[in-house]
């Protein structure tokens, strides 16, 4: 038995499995590619052959454009094992968005597992995380401190539509991201019986219109700008967070500005950003799901990508296993990803709510 630290390596391209001949989520173009899911900061244009689940791919080529999302495409359903040099290859749902995936490998009787980003509470947008028993478990930690314990998702939209039956001549504009947030958030304000129209920014429609053609539907979608001011009074309106405080947003009745995000939980961030109504949706874990997932897979040792590294592993050693940060570069700067902490809030501990 050859241990994965022997195989599965960190190169400046990001984690190689020597025997495989692959790159996992590389940062820059590769020859070949495993990619986890569609968000920017892990699936990158220009690799040569990539591999990943078929909505990943879809989503891919809507949001890089046809060609760019690899020139050789295989999609692998979840659970079926392809052979890559000798190593066994297998992706199992993450629960992050659709189509993400954890990247399990066997090569010489042990077995790694890269999760991407993953989350552990329901999400009727994609299929949930499945643990799977490992000797090395390769993991992001965006929230690992324990001061990030994220609120059921159901009760933020509780607030929020509470907000909109109070201030019904206002506009409520929620700041989310193209892939992923946008489309869950839809599906919970439709779980929680708002049947009416959502009105989109136009660069959350194609991402969208993706999730619709892989079979979740969204319910009554319209663009935004096309419609009237009086129109949006007592409307719900989705856009990037880069467009709730722009000029964009003047065309809304008095908007009550709003962004769902794991940040939200630090005040500085949503002070920093105007957010009137803050809230903490997220599509990672948090600390206590963290620290869940380590005791459900069972690797003796933990590997953490990226985020809140150190605090992390000295959970993980607490538990009796071993932990290693790898520092990868690259990752989490996505532009409308949650995946970077806040620039302006260094002490994330000392600025969130209790």
């Amino acid at each position: 038995m050859r241990h994965p630290d022997t195989w599965l390596k960190v190169r400046p391209d990001g984690l190689w499995c020597e025997p495989g001949g692959f790159f996992i989520d590389p940062v820059n173009p590769v020859e070949r590619a495993v990619i986890t899911h569609a968000h920017a900061d892990h699936a990158r244009p220009g690799h040569g052959a990539v591999l990943a689940s078929a909505e990943t791919l879809a989503i891919m080529e809507v949001r890089m454009g046809a060609g760019r999302a690899g020139r050789t495409q295989q999609a692998l359903p979840y659970g079926e094992v392809l052979t890559l040099g000798g190593v066994r290859v297998w992706l199992q749902p993450a629960g992050h968005v659709l189509g993400s995936a954890q990247v399990a490998m066997e090569w010489d009787g042990s077995r790694a597992v890269v999760s991407g980003d993953y989350k552990r509470v329901p999400d009727p947008t994609c299929l949930p995380f499945e643990p799977i028993p490992c000797d090395v478990f390769v993991t992001e930690a965006t929230f690992g401190l324990p001061v990030f314990r994220h609120p059921p998702p159901a009760d933020e939209v509780a607030r929020l539509l509470a907000s909109v039956s109070l201030f019904p001549e206002r506009t409520h504009v929620v700041g989310c991201y193209a892939l992923g947030k946008c489309q869950r958030l839809i599906r919970l304000i439709r779980e929680a019986g708002w049947d009416g129209p959502l009105y989109l920014h136009g660069a959350l429609l194609p991402v969208c219109r993706a999730y619709e053609a892989l079979g979740i539907p969204l319910g009554d979608l319209r663009p935004a700008t096309v419609a009237a001011k009086a129109e949006l009074a007592g409307a719900i309106v989705l856009a990037p967070p880069s467009a709730i405080a722009d000029r964009w947003a003047r065309r809304l009745a008095d908007p009550v500005v709003c962004l769902a995000s794991g940040w939200m939980r630090v005040r500085q961030r949503a002070k920093a950003k105007g957010v009137e109504l803050p809230l903490v949706i997220s599509d990672h874990c948090d600390w206590d799901e963290l620290c869940r997932t380590l005791v459900d897979v069972d690797a003796p040792e933990v590997w953490v990508t990226h985020g809140r590294e150190e605090a992390l592993i000295h959970a993980a050693e607490a538990q009796g296993r071993r932990g290693r940060p790898l520092r990868l570069v690259g990752y989490g700067d996505e532009e409308e990803g949650e995946d970077a902490p806040p620039a302006e809030s260094p002490n994330v501990a000392a600025d969130a709510t209790a």
